[in-house]
């Protein structure tokens, strides 16, 4: 994965550990969780019990490093999955309390009927997500793309579709201009170390190893070329008990201070993501440097962004019905 671990068997198994981090940005996936709910350190002794939604313990890992999640007056539970399809499912289901995800992969889950509500945004730079070409690619811009194969990760819908589609309409071209393949991430990556794929739509710790391994970045998704925009949710039962919101509320302030724990001690947060996701120091500072920045009110700036995302995929057929987001928000709990 680095130049120092340079094996290909180091690059499958660090990929693999760190799969959830990237797949948090993916749209629906369909695949089966990793793992169920296991009790998380908290010192909280009430009754009432919240079960958080987590990919890859992206969450746990900053709530641990943290220690923001510590003195709750409730108990704390994990939903830990690999992606956003089986969070959703499991919110849906009621085994879990909240969802933790990217703007289109929750466009996705309100699409399928999910009875979520987003009640927090995060925000990132959107230098997360790209396309990535081969360093001998003829490739130059995006307007080169006309005629290649893309591949996509993780499935249809995802955000690196959405990036894709994007720079595609900016540069006056369809999206029909493009053949587009769709890979799992692990798959990806190994089919563009060995030179299989010319182009590659990605995100997170696969953008970051393919450009370690020689690969040229074509363009990215910061200056509004993707959103930027996750949300945290909240299932519409949830919400409806008056506890279970309170307590919802009181985790919301605490991801607040983690996140700035976060902004204030990068390199600490750097090493808690080498230890829980298996990434090499390289890795992880990029990982840290790309992450969401703090937790913000669902506004009308955060609802009309999002709502453009769901457009432009409805546009080409990827995300049907398309919801309108300010249908499936809840304002009450982050306020400006």
């Amino acid at each position: 994965m680095t130049d120092r671990n340079g094996t290909h068997l180091m690059t499958r198994t660090i990929t693999r550990r760190a799969l959830g981090a990237a797949l948090s940005l993916t749209a629906l996936l369909a695949t089966t969780a990793c793992g169920g709910n296991s009790e998380a350190a908290s010192d909280g002794s009430g009754s009432q019990t919240l079960t958080i939604g987590d990919q890859a313990k992206n969450l746990q890992t900053l709530f641990n490093a943290s220690g923001a999640l510590e003195g709750t007056s409730y108990k704390v539970k994990w939903a830990e999955f690999e992606g956003a399809a089986p969070l959703f499912q499991a919110v849906q289901a009621g085994a879990a309390d909240t969802s933790y995800a990217a703007d289109l992969p929750t466009l996705q889950a309100l699409s399928g009927g999910v009875s979520v509500k987003a009640v927090g945004a995060l925000r990132n730079d959107g230098t997360h997500t790209g396309i990535v070409v081969r360093g001998n690619s003829s490739v130059k811009s995006v307007k080169d793309l006309k005629g290649k194969k893309v591949v996509v990760s993780s499935a249809k819908g995802s955000i690196a579709e959405y990036l894709l589609a994007h720079v595609l309409q900016q540069a006056g071209l369809k999206y029909s201009d493009v053949k587009v393949q769709y890979l799992l991430p692990t798959d990806a990556q190994a089919a563009f170390t060995s030179g299989k794929i010319e182009a590659w739509a990605t995100f997170g710790v696969y953008k970051a190893v393919a450009e370690q391994q020689g690969g040229r970045l074509l363009v990215n998704g910061a200056d509004g070329r993707v959103s930027g925009y996750g949300f945290i949710g909240a299932s519409e039962k949830a919400l409806a008990d008056k506890g279970k919101k309170a307590a919802i509320a009181d985790y919301l302030r605490r991801l607040d201070k983690a996140l700035a724990w976060s902004r204030k001690h990068p390199d600490d947060y750097a090493k808690a993501i080498q230890r829980n996701n298996g990434a090499s120091p390289a890795i992880a500072k990029t990982l840290v440097s790309q992450a969401n920045g703090e937790l913000l009110p669902v506004n009308s700036q955060v609802v009309d962004a999002v709502q453009k995302v769901g457009d432009t995929m409805h546009g080409i057929s990827v995300l049907t019905p398309n919801p309108t987001v300010a249908d499936h928000v809840d304002s009450s709990l982050v306020k400006e």
